[in-house]
C-alpha cells in the first residue's frame, strides 16, 4: 500500500510546497456538514479535557479522594485517550467513520455522566477514562472524515485551519464552562453539559454524515491493539504514579508496558494487514509531523494545562483570572490557525512545525522568572506567544496527520497523529506536576514552575531541531521527451535527474 502512495503531495512534508493562492472552491452540502460536525466533536472533547484542570481540588476532596487523587483525576482522560486514538483510527478505516465517530461520542456522553454522579474518586477516575476512551474515537474520525471529504488541496487547507482553530477553541470554552457553571460543589454540572452535548453530535452525525470506509477495508487487527492499548495504559500509569517516587510498582509498570509495546511491534512486523505500518515511520513526512506533535504536547499543552495551579495556589489569584488567561491563550491560537492556510509557498510545512515549535519556546521563556506578588500581566505576553504558535501547530499538524499516510487511511494518520500528541501530553503534564511541586508552599510552587517552563521550552527547541533535521528527500524528475532534432542526444543527458523540493 505504501509503495502505491504518491510520492509528492502538495500538501504533505514530502514535497514542502503547501500552497493556497486562491480561495478554496464552494464547498458541498455534504463537505459543510462534515466540517461542521467534525469541528464540534473536537471542540467539545477539548472542553472535556480541560474541565478539571482548574477544580481538581476540590473536586478530589467532594469525591473523598484527596490530595493523592488528583493526578489521577487529572490524567485518566489523557491516559484514555492515548489508548484509544491509534485502534480507533484504524478501525474507523475499516468498519466506517461514521459509525465509530457515533460510537466515540456515546463513550463520551456515558463516561461524563459518571463522573457526574460520581461518588467515590475511584467511579470519577473510571468516568474519565471512560471519557477518553470515546474522546480517542472522536479525534481520530473527526480529522479522518475531514480528509475523506475534502480532496487535497486549497479545499482540504480550509478544512483542516477549522480543525485545527477548535482544538484552541475547545480549551477556551472549557475554561469558560467551568468558571460559569462551576460555583462551590457544582462542577459536576459541567459533565452534565458535556453529556447532553455529546448525545446531541451523535445523534446529528447519525442523521446527518455520510459513511466511509478505506478503499481495501481489511479485518481489524485486535491483538495489535490489545497489545499497545495495555502498553501505552501501563506506561502512562507509571508516569502518573512516578510523581509520589519511584516505587517497584512504578518499575513493574514500566516493565510491562515496554514487553507489550515491543510486543506490539513484533506482532505488526508479522501479520498480514496490521493496524499500524510500521514502515510510516521510516517516511520522513510522517516521522516529522509525529515528533511535532508529539513535542506540542509535551511542551504547549503540558505547561498551559498546569496555568490554573500556578494562577490559584502559586499566585493566590480567583479561577476566573486563571481562565482569563486561558482564554487568551486559546483565542489567540483559535485567531492564528485560520489564516495559516494563506500563507506563501515558502512557508512550507516542516518550516511551519519548525517556527511553531521555536515559538512555543520563546514564550515559555518570557513566563518565567515570577514571583509570589508579581501582576498577571506578567504572564500575558508569553501566553499571546505560545497561543500563536499553538494555532501554527495545530493548523498544520491537522493537515499533515492525513497528508503523510495513503489517502484511503485518514482516520489511522489523524489516530496515530494524535496518539503522539497526548502521549507526549501526558508525559509532559506528569514531568512538569512533579518539577512545580517538589518544594512546598507557594514560593516553591512558583520557583518550581520556572524550572518547568525551562525544560519544556528545552523539549520544544529538541522537537524543532528533529524536524529540521528531517529534511525531506530529494525527488526524481523524468527529464521531458526530446525532440525529434535532438534524438542525438547523449544518453546520459536522458537519465532521471535529481532536485530538491522548492521553498528548500
Amino acid at each position: 500500500m505504501l509503495d502505491a502512495m504518491q510520492e509528492v503531495r502538495t500538501t504533505g512534508l514530502r514535497a514542502d510546497r503547501w500552497t493556497l493562492p486562491e480561495p478554496p472552491p464552494r464547498r458541498t452540502p455534504e463537505q459543510s456538514r462534515t466540517l461542521v460536525l467534525a469541528s464540534l466533536s473536537t471542540l467539545l472533547v477539548l472542553m472535556s479535557f480541560v474541565t478539571p484542570l482548574g477544580t481538581a481540588a476540590r473536586t478530589a476532596a467532594d469525591v473523598g479522594g484527596g490530595a493523592g487523587s488528583v493526578p489521577w483525576l487529572l490524567s485518566a482522560m489523557a491516559l484514555g485517550l492515548a489508548v484509544s486514538l491509534l485502534p480507533s483510527g484504524a478501525f474507523a478505516d475499516d468498519l466506517g467513520r461514521r459509525r465509530v465517530l457515533v460510537v466515540g461520542l456515546t463513550l463520551l456522553a456515558l463516561g461524563s455522566v459518571l463522573c457526574a454522579v460520581a461518588g467515590s474518586s475511584t467511579a470519577f477516575v473510571a468516568g474519565r477514562l471512560l471519557s477518553g476512551l470515546g474522546a480517542g474515537a472522536v479525534l481520530a474520525c473527526g480529522l479522518g472524515l475531514i480528509g475523506h471529504a475534502f480532496p487535497p488541496g486549497p479545499a482540504r487547507g480550509h478544512a483542516t485551519g477549522v480543525w485545527g482553530a477548535s482544538v484552541g477553541a475547545g480549551i477556551g470554552t472549557g475554561g469558560l464552562l467551568t468558571v460559569v457553571v462551576d460555583q462551590g460543589t457544582s462542577w459536576r454540572h459541567t459533565y452534565v453539559v458535556v453529556a447532553v452535548l455529546a448525545v446531541v453530535l451523535a445523534v446529528a452525525g447519525r442523521l446527518l454524515l455520510v459513511e466511509s470506509t478505506a478503499d481495501v477495508r481489511r479485518r481489524p487487527d485486535l491483538l495489535g491493539a490489545a497489545l499497545l492499548g495495555t502498553g501505552l495504559a501501563a506506561l502512562l500509569a507509571a508516569l502518573v504514579e512516578v510523581r509520589e517516587g519511584v516505587t517497584a510498582e512504578v518499575v513493574g509498570l514500566v516493565l510491562s508496558g515496554a514487553l507489550l509495546v515491543g510486543g506490539f511491534v513484533l506482532a505488526e512486523n508479522r501479520v498480514s494487514a496490521p493496524m499500524l505500518d510500521l514502515a510510516l515511520l521510516r517516511r520522513r513526512p510522517f516521522l516529522a509531523a509525529s515528533v511535532g506533535s508529539f513535542t506540542n504536547g509535551a511542551g504547549a499543552t503540558a505547561l498551559a494545562a498546569f496555568t490554573p495551579t500556578l494562577v490559584q495556589r502559586g499566585l493566590g489569584r480567583s479561577l476566573l483570572a486563571a481562565s482569563v488567561l486561558v482564554l487568551l491563550f486559546a483565542g489567540t491560537s483559535v485567531a492564528t490557525a485560520l489564516p495559516v492556510k494563506r500563507l506563501p509557498a515558502t512557508w512550507t510545512s516542516r518550516r511551519l512545525l519548525v517556527g511553531g515549535l521555536l515559538g512555543v519556546a520563546v514564550g515559555q521563556l518570557a513566563q518565567t522568572g515570577l514571583t509570589v506578588d508579581c501582576s498577571l500581566a506578567r504572564l500575558v505576553p508569553g501566553t499571546l506567544v505560545v497561543g500563536v504558535a499553538f494555532g501554527v501547530l495545530n493548523a498544520t499538524l491537522g493537515r499533515e496527520a492525513v497528508a503523510s499516510v495513503p489517502a484511503d487511511r485518514s482516520a489511522l494518520g489523524s489516530g496515530a497523529n494524535n496518539t503522539f500528541r497526548y502521549v507526549g501530553s501526558a508525559l509532559g503534564i506528569s514531568l512538569v506536576a512533579v518539577i512545580a511541586t517538589r518544594a512546598p508552599g507557594a514560593d516553591g510552587l512558583v520557583a518550581g514552575w520556572t524550572t518547568a517552563g525551562l525544560v519544556t521550552a528545552g523539549l520544544s527547541v529538541l522537537g524543532a531541531l528533529v524536524v529540521l533535521a528531517l529534511r525531506p528527500l530529494p525527488v526524481a524528475v523524468e527529464p521531458a521527451q526530446p525532440r525529434p532534432s535532438q534524438a542525438s542526444t547523449s544518453s546520459a543527458s536522458s537519465s532521471p535527474t535529481t532536485r530538491w523540493p522548492s521553498g528548500e
